[in-house]
Formats: C-alpha cells, structure tokens, sequence
C-alpha cells in the first residue's frame, strides 16, 4: 500500500484543545463570522431570510464531533451569505446543543421550532438523530443529518443524510478486512447500547460469512460499563483473533488500545468513522493508535481544490484542521443550498411546504462537495458516495491508496 501524509499529530491535538477549551454552557465558539454568537439567536430576524438549524453536541464527551459540525456549517452559511445567499435571499444559523443526549436533543428541537427553523441541520449522533428525526417528521421539518449514521436517522421521507449510514460502513469494513487479506481470525468489541456501534457490527458479521476470515470472539459492552475493556480484550486474546474490529467512538477506542498494550496484545485494529480524533485525546499515546484503520469521508490534505479551499478557510476562521464531522455540516448547508433553489422556495414559506418541496428536489441535485464529487442522494434519504480507508502511521493519519 502507499500513503500520503495527512494530519499531524501536533495539528489534531491542538484542534481539540481548542474545541475544548472554548467550549461553556453554550458551546462557546466563536463563529466564522467573528460575531461570538453560539447558537444564532444574536443574530437579527429580517423576517426575509431563511432559518436554518443546527442540532449537535458543543459540551460533553461528543463536542470534538458537534463542535466541528457548527463550525463546517457557519463556514458554509457564511460564505453562502457573502455570494448572495439562496435565491437572492440570507441565511440566518442558530445551533442548538444536545451534549449527544437524545431527550436533549429533542428539546434542542423545539427551541428551534419556537424560533422558526424552516430546515434542520442534524443531529450530529445516531441516538439524538432518531429522536429529533420523529418529531420532526410529525411536525414535516426537513431533516438532514451530516453524520447520524443509523439507519433509523433517514427512516421518514423528510429526512436525508450526508454521512455513510451504519450497515454500508460494517459491509465496506467486512469487505476491506476480506479482500485485502488482513486477518484469519477477527473478534469485534461493540456497543450493545448504541445504535451506531450496534448498527455497524450487524452488518459487518452479515457480511462477513462472505468474506475469507472467522468472527471468533464477539464482545458486547455498554454506556455503563465502558471504562474497562479488559474481559473483551481477553476473550479476544484467547481466540487467537489477529485483528480486533471497534465499531464505535474514538474516546472509548483509545481505552481499548491501551489496556491491549497492557496486556501483551498486538493484534491489527479496525474501525470506523468515530475513530476520527483519536489522536487528539488529551493524554493518549499516539503510538498505541500506530497501524489503526478505519472508514473516513475525508481528508484534509487532499490536492482537490475545492478541498484545500475549505481546509485553509476553516483554519483561517477557527484556527484548527477540520475534520470529517465539519466536512459534511460544509456540504450538507450546500446540498439545502441546491435544493432550495431546484425546489424554488422562498422564506415566506411554511417550514412544511419547504419540507414538501425539498423531499423531491434532493433527488435531482448533485453537488461537488468536500466528501464527494458528484454527491447525489436517494429516495431512501442515502447519498451516492465512496469511502476512503484511512491508516495511522507513525503519529498521523493517512490515506490509503
């Protein structure tokens, strides 16, 4: 395999420290506008513009996930704004936060229904995203999450996504292990509480009875019981398994990788998209995550164009390298951008009527995002779209070819 060189270590640390450290009560970033507004409501209602809302976690474990979200998001709105908005119309942004707590989430959903959201960017995770996803569907608020990878988030005609749903990441996963011969013997740690984690490993064991390797260990924790991974990793150890896959967030990985250097165990690991961030938390040993895969939709050191745009106009505005959360809130306010205009709506409209004529104008736009060229969407809410296989090597992260 050949690899480029992608984010340093040095970078991503620092992204997180920042996230952080900014973060209070009510997400504390300033936005790319430089106004220090952190959810919107600052902003002034012309009453001629469209209202977009964000939903994500800007506080708690997650905010490395929110935070880039509402950064990507008031990138995009602010340089939608700046070339004349949609249709000649602006774009006023006011993100809410969840903390990744679903009952929070829902709540984050009615204080933007109470000021007039006509569309909603969100939620950022599964769990938050299936629940605001019901309401919102009772109420016919388009929906469109950029990183919500259940399945369940796009299971209403109002809803779409911009990220890769759980079952194509488990199958593309299960297929990469196969056919580029990484393991024999694989055993999977899960979240049996989590529908993103739960998600993933059902489709990546379906898939696997196609595939050349043996699932030999399958080991279920849960949110309460997500510190010590030991019994997991044992178990695993004891069936000879030469390649652990961790279908779940970077913060829980980055214990797993450790208490296995603990115990004498090397084996390969393989994840997915939440494995974006491990090497910026506080106090782990990037060494550990060396040789570490997984799935991704971005990366920021790609010779693209339109990508090395976004890269240098996001750390210009918030001095740190995005991510793949902040990619696709960037290209999911583009893809609302195109749809309203297929669709021809106007602010003056109900959030329904918007909702009734953005369901088919996501079928018939394509744009050229970040995460993908020719990024285009199906009835089931699924977009068109490739993963890339990313690798760390020596401290860093980088794309395989």
């Amino acid at each position: 395999m050949k690899f480029k060189k992608a984010v340093s270590i040095a970078l991503m640390a620092a992204m997180t420290m920042t996230l952080f450290a900014g973060c209070g009560a009510d997400g504390g970033q300033k936005s790319a506008d430089g106004t220090g507004s952190a959810n919107g409501t600052e902003s002034a209602a012309s009453g001629d513009a469209f209202r977009i809302g964000g939903i994500g976690p800007v506080t708690g474990e997650a905010a490395v996930y929110g935070v880039a979200v509402k950064n990507g998001a008031e990138l995009a709105v602010k340089e939608i704004n700046e070339a004349g908005g949609i249709g000649g119309k602006q774009i006023e942004f006011n993100f809410q936060d969840d903390e990744h707590d679903a009952e929070k989430a829902v709540n984050a959903y009615n204080t933007l229904k109470d000021w007039g959201t006509q569309a909603i960017l969100g939620t950022v995770t599964s769990g938050p995203c299936v629940a605001v996803g019901q309401v919102s569907n009772e109420d016919n608020i388009f929906l469109l999450t950029p990183s919500g990878t259940a399945v369940d988030c796009v299971k209403y005609p109002n809803a779409f996504r911009v990220c890769f749903s759980d079952p194509m990441q488990g199958l593309e996963s299960a297929k990469y292990i196969g056919e580029n011969n990484l393991a024999e013997k694989v055993a999977v740690i899960y979240d049996s509480s989590d529908v993103y984690s739960s998600g993933i490993y059902e489709a990546f064991a379906k898939e696997a009875e196609n595939q050349n390797f043996e699932i030999v260990a399958a080991e279920a924790f849960t949110a309460e019981s997500n510190k010590d991974f030991s019994v997991q990793l044992q178990k695993a150890k004891d069936a000879e398994a030469d390649l652990v896959f961790l279908p779940f967030y970077y913060s829980q990985a980055s214990l797993v990788l450790k208490q296995a250097a603990g115990m004498s165990y090397s084996p390969a690991f393989f994840g997915c998209d939440g494995m974006d961030g491990i090497l910026a938390v506080k106090g782990f040993d990037a060494a550990l995550a060396d040789n570490l895969i997984f799935l991704s939709p971005f990366t920021p050191t790609s010779e693209d164009e339109a990508i090395q745009k976004f890269v240098t106009d996001y750390k210009e505005a918030y001095g740190e390298t995005p991510n793949q959360f902040a990619a696709d809130a960037y290209d999911g306010i583009y893809a609302m951008k195109a749809a309203m205009e297929k669709a021809g709506v106007t602010p003056d409209m109900s959030a329904s009527d918007i909702c009734e004529a953005l369901k088919p104008a996501m079928l018939e736009v394509t744009i050229d995002g970040v995460t993908a060229k020719s990024l285009t969407w199906e009835e089931s809410g699924e977009p068109s779209k490739e993963p890339m296989v990313v690798k760390i090597a020596n401290g860093d992260y980088a794309v395989v070819e």
